[in-house]
């Protein structure tokens, strides 16, 4: 059997109960076809690059799968037919990864930084810099060929 990664979106408007009922529903389509579903992985509601299907946000969620191609098939099948399902990927991998996906760290490294104010800001960016005084520039002039200028 081969390994895959499978990540859908949801629709906005599902509960995440709906959504878990999808994961299960999923789960038993994969296992009826003799595969298996290892790690699930919840990302919740993100916000949408772009509209999909008219929506701004969605519910990702990432499934591990231990499958043959035919259980996948009939699963990317009931997800195309869908009307909760946006979108669907699936990419084939040597192995599964260990622990949580990139995804569930980034979100856990973000809720370790803490305040604002107790983080070093160390040496000042580029953009931070005093520009200092710049003097007297004089009377600004119209360019020529604007609107509002002399003709």
């Amino acid at each position: 059997m081969a390994l895959y990664e499978h990540v859908f979106l949801a629709r906005q408007d599902l509960s995440q109960q709906q959504v878990d009922a999808l994961v299960e529903s999923y789960k038993g389509v994969i296992s009826a076809n003799g595969g298996s579903v290892g790690r699930v992985e919840n990302w919740g509601l993100k916000s949408l690059t772009y509209r999909v299907k008219k929506n701004r946000k969605a519910y990702y969620t990432l499934m591990d799968l231990d499958c043959p191609p035919a259980a996948l098939n009939e699963m990317e099948r009931q997800m195309g037919l869908s009307e909760d399902i946006l979108r669907f990927m699936t990419v084939k991998v040597e192995a599964h990864e260990e622990g949580a996906s990139a995804m569930m760290q980034k979100r856990e490294e973000r809720s370790d930084r803490g305040n604002f104010g107790d983080r070093d800001r160390g040496p000042r960016s580029f953009g931070d810099r005093d520009r200092g005084d710049r003097g007297d520039r004089g009377p600004r002039r119209p360019r020529e060929g604007a609107e509002g200028g002399q003709e």
